[in-house]
């Protein structure tokens, strides 16, 4: 039952929120550190005809582009119908699919009256999908639901409101990683379970094993003599026209306890919500009790959670694993590889987290659920959630 303190206390941790988001996008310095290229246009449009599909003969290659006119749909051009080139051409043996009638594609401009095609719009049946998955959320999950979509807006605002916004505008990447990963469980918590005991220790849990998942990155990219370039990619940031380069070993660390938080945030409230229940129905639980229930309810957890986190590694970066053992020569070269380093980094610091938050965490609902005792032995508060 939802009483008006719990109310109030939601809308001042949404406060909160917005309050942080406002503030730290301001403080990152957001709009100092974003490039705008303006030697080139871009703009969404129409498929609206195809004129044809042509060839030119060059002295190194023969080229295949399809001509079409599309009509702009956005921007100051909207409207407008321009004539547009897509390239046709076989790479590695994966054409492109030609554009028809009706697409809606992406067109770039580098001259006046000259375009050219980059790509189909997307976006819209991502947006589909996420209707879909945020209809089942609200059908499935209710008032929870509506809580977890909402905390999950709040920190993926913060990543790319705060956190990078403040790498590129120099901030330092080690505080502001750690800062928006607190940030992220505070709200995520006390948005979904309110102000309770039960929130109150899965977030000390989560803050334990994020703060030891953080000490143990920097011992071993200091171990490790790390130096943050394990692709073409980080390369391009140190290229960046920036008053301070990009500190590449200090994106290892914000990577691997970002990737970390979530995992260790699903045990600790996995843990508080099940001893929680624990003791609503045995309200004269000891300490020990329910720490050892902690354990044991941890370790369940503790494997699937951790089988969850390596795999999910693993499935991003797939394609990297093909490539790395078809060209590295031997397995002594593969594993010793700054890009694999850093991977196995990723899963192996993420999954200690989450066993030094277990414990943590138990321990901490041991404290919090059975420390009011009536002089009879029956438990002096109810089991309902506010504190």
């Amino acid at each position: 039952m939802v009483t008006w303190k719990s109310f109030i206390f939601y809308l001042a941790i949404i406060a909160f929120a917005v309050a942080f988001l406002i503030i730290g996008n301001s403080v990152a310095g957001a709009d100092d550190a974003i490039f705008y290229d303006d030697t080139s246009q871009t703009v969404v449009a129409v498929v609206e005809r195809i004129v044809g599909v042509f060839e030119s003969d060059f002295e190194w290659a023969q080229e295949r582009f399809l001509v079409f006119e599309a009509a702009i749909t956005e921007g100051e051009l909207r409207g407008e119908t321009v004539t547009a080139e897509q390239d046709v051409d076989d790479f590695m043996g994966i054409q492109t699919r030609e554009v028809a009638e009706g697409d809606r594609v992406i067109l770039v401009s580098f001259e006046p009256d000259v375009w050219y095609f980059v790509d189909f719009v997307r976006i819209n049946q991502i947006w589909v999908l996420g209707a879909i998955f945020i209809v089942l959320m609200l059908l499935f999950g209710r008032a929870k639901g509506f809580s977890a979509i909402l905390s999950l807006g709040f920190t993926c605002a913060a990543v790319f409101t705060v956190f990078i916004p403040a790498i590129l505008s120099g901030r330092n990447i080690y505080l502001t990683s750690v800062i928006v990963c607190f940030y992220s469980i505070i709200v995520t918590i006390f948005i979904i379970n309110g102000i309770n005991r039960k929130s109150l220790a899965a977030i000390t849990g989560c803050f334990g094993g994020v703060l030891a998942a953080a000490v143990l990155t920097l011992i071993m990219n200091h171990t490790l003599q790390l130096t943050g370039i394990i692709s073409t990619d980080s390369i391009s940031l140190l290229l960046l026209p920036l008053e301070e380069p990009i500190d590449l070993r200090a994106l290892i660390f914000a990577g691997i306890i970002i990737g970390a938080v979530g995992a260790v945030m699903d045990v600790a409230v996995s843990i508080s919500s099940a001893l929680w229940e624990l003791r609503s129905q045995a309200p004269d639980s000891s300490f020990g009790v329910i720490f050892k229930s902690g354990i044991n309810i941890g370790k369940d957890v503790m494997a699937s959670m951790t089988n969850t986190l390596v795999l999910a590694y693993i499935g991003s970066s797939l394609t990297l694993i093909l490539l790395l053992i078809v060209h590295v020569g031997t397995l002594t070269d593969l594993f010793n590889s700054e890009l694999v380093i850093v991977e196995l980094l990723q899963a192996i610091i993420g999954s200690m987290g989450i066993l030094l938050a277990m414990p943590l965490t138990a321990l901490v609902c041991a404290a919090l659920f059975s420390r009011k005792q009536k002089a009879g032995g029956e438990a002096a508060d109810s089991p309902a959630d506010d504190i």
